[in-house]
């Protein structure tokens, strides 16, 4: 039986690793070794970035609308519910677009939700 020889298949693995890790510092960049440590961790943050960005985005929605909201004297919870009671289902992207590059469309919805609480 012939033998086989895996230097090919190695090489390449190696070569795509270190490619991935072309950006790091140090050896990280250059070493196979240090690269595989490297990169493997980097691709773990990544993971779990991706999945808190989504968090750190709803958080700062949620605070652009309460800046806008206590603007005209309301907080983001009873701005909220004043919107539900008026049925007005804009999501936070939204209302913090309009809370930041709208303010007359977003007082108007203010106003709103105002006008809903003190009916209730």
């Amino acid at each position: 039986m012939a033998r086989v020889k895996r230097g090919v298949t190695t090489h390449s693995r190696h070569k795509e690793l270190v490619k991935l890790g072309s950006g790091f510092r140090g050896r990280a960049s250059t070493n196979f070794r240090i690269a595989i440590q490297k990169v493997e961790k980097a691709l773990r943050y990544a993971y779990r970035d991706r999945r808190a960005k989504k968090r750190d985005m709803r958080a700062l929605w949620i605070q652009r609308i309460n800046a806008g909201a206590r603007e005209y004297g309301l907080t983001y919870a009873r701005f909220i519910n004043g919107l539900k009671l008026v049925g007005i289902e804009l999501d936070r992207k939204s209302l913090s677009n309009l809370a930041a590059s709208e303010p007359e469309a977003f007082k108007a919805l203010v106003e709103q939700a105002k006008a809903a609480l003190n009916a209730k």
